[in-house]
């Protein structure tokens, strides 16, 4: 039996200055974190910190009264690593966390290979939604193929105290917002512009129009949105399995917050307007370019001009009917202007993506107006906590995910009218903050204009620094560590 009130009261009595100046510094630090929470349930951690370091009623050490010593040494180790997972797992969930660059979607901002060390406290940290989870992993074990949390327990998340707010131009770490369900197979696209591409092909392979579809009477995005969710989620070898994922368990993004709440955004040929203003351009900020060069370029100017190797194997384009080569690269305007001083470079053109990209590609929200591009995109309202707008069929589109999938609503249309939570409803007042995500390679990112609006409590944190960086493109001895940029910070 564990309890015994003599051996209790022995252990008060025989505790050390120590152990009592030990159980202070934790009490005073379970007492902040009690306050920062603003759950005094958690108070109950006391109780927990009095018995290890005063009462001791439960047998906390009972290894180290083990006589084998290997024994012993096997369980010390335990005891370190349990302690330092549940470390680690606090520190990733309320501080800070560690983030590495996948893609070159904010080039020339953030390289790939960089690894961010993100904070937490910057906006201030969530609870989790999933409170049982393997630590450092985000949703799927390695190996194991499996998921790396116990789905059946959620709790309802909520943000803590920070140290302030999105400010526009921070370069901020997110949820992918449209990673609710997933393909497994196609896990870098939403499962909304899956389908509907997949109804796209579908009706090319069957030689159905999409002005048979308008004509039938057929809302065109209804149709082929309905048509590509059989497609795929019958199509499993394709495909894979859908899964649904909650918020803090969804893949982790890092864009430039460029709109916040309230604002309206429009671009314009590749520049950025908000509330009718035109912004200037970040200095990372690149678009694709064609270059014309008697020559041809070498590596040493894709180096200096850091044009990852994800870019560079694809920029050659061919001759021209004189002779010149051509090439498509993504350039910021100085880099503009350092190709220019190139040998042998004729002309640096800056293009819009429909130049290259038969239609543009397919805009948030997805089949809502064909005529818009990465380049050419909006007037669109980014929503605000308690904004209240107009609803109908037509504009639903823009915020349908909103109502149903970021703020819990039932969501139908019945004879043209829209009905929320079983009410017909004409206008609608949002719960939460969205802001509006870009990536500074412009026309190599998968952002808000192809999935739409970031809701506040998909915000992760903000990253502080480079603490390592490591160029996928480069051998061990030439340049595979990028030591200057090393504690390099991550400015707005």
């Amino acid at each position: 039996m564990f309890f015994s009130k003599d051996k209790t009261l022995e252990n008060i009595k025989g505790a050390t200055v120590g152990r009592w100046v030990k159980f202070g510094i934790v009490a005073l630090i379970i007492v902040a974190f009690v306050v920062w929470m603003s759950n005094p349930w958690l108070l109950l951690l006391l109780l927990l910190d009095f018995d290890i370091y005063i009462s001791r009623i439960l047998p906390w050490t009972w290894w180290k009264d083990i006589k084998n010593p290997k024994i012993r040494k096997f369980f010390e180790w335990v005891d370190a690593i349990v302690f330092a997972l549940i470390a680690v797992y606090f520190i990733n969930l309320y501080i800070f966390q560690n983030y590495k660059i996948p893609s070159s979607s904010l080039e020339k901002t953030m390289l790939v290979g960089d690894h961010l060390l993100v904070s937490k406290l910057a906006y201030g940290p969530r609870t989790p939604n999933t409170p049982f989870s393997f630590p450092l992993v985000q949703h799927t074990m390695p190996f194991f193929n499996c998921k790396s949390y116990i789905e059946g327990v959620q709790w309802k998340s909520r943000r803590l105290p920070g140290l302030g707010d999105v400010e526009r131009n921070d370069i901020v770490v997110f949820n992918f917002p449209a990673g609710d369900s997933v393909a497994t197979y196609a896990q870098a696209q939403d499962y909304e512009s899956l389908c509907y591409e997949a109804g796209l092909g579908e009706i090319t392979q069957k030689g159905i129009t999409i002005e048979e579809i308008e004509a039938s009477g057929s809302n065109v995005r209804d149709f082929l949105l309905s048509l590509g969710r059989v497609v795929v989620n019958q199509n499993k070898q394709v495909y894979g399995e859908i899964v649904y994922r909650p918020v803090d368990r969804r893949e982790n993004y890092i864009k430039r917050c460029v709109g916040l709440p309230g604002d309206t955004l429009q671009i314009i040929n590749r520049e950025l307007y908000i509330n009718g203003k035109r912004q200037e351009r970040q200095p990372g900020v690149q678009h694709f370019c064609k270059v014309i060069s008697t020559n041809m370029l070498s590596q040493k100017d894709y180096d200096e001009l850091e044009i990852s190797n994800e870019n560079s194997e694809r920029a050659y384009m061919g001759c021209d009917t004189v002779g010149n080569h051509i090439y498509l690269l993504p350039l910021t305007l100085d880099d503009q202007k350092a190709m220019r001083k190139i040998s042998g470079v004729k002309e640096v053109q800056e293009m819009n993506v429909s130049d290259f990209t038969r239609g543009g590609g397919v805009t948030f929200p997805v089949g809502y107006n064909r005529e818009w591009t990465v380049d050419n995109y909006g007037p669109i309202y980014i929503p605000a906590k308690g904004a209240t707008v107009s609803i109908n069929k037509e504009n639903l589109p823009l915020y349908e995910r909103i109502i149903r999938n970021y703020e819990g609503n039932k969501l139908e249309v019945k004879n043209g009218e829209v009905f929320i939570n079983g009410k017909k409803a004409d206008r609608y007042t949002f719960q939460m903050d969205y802001y509006w995500m870009m990536g500074d390679n412009r026309h190599n990112s998968a952002d808000s204009r192809i999935w739409g609006y970031v809701p506040e409590d998909h915000i992760v944190g903000k990253p502080l620094f480079v603490w390592l960086s490591l160029n996928p493109d480069k051998g061990l001895f030439d340049g595979w560590i990028r030591w200057k940029r090393f504690f390099k910070s991550v400015f707005k």
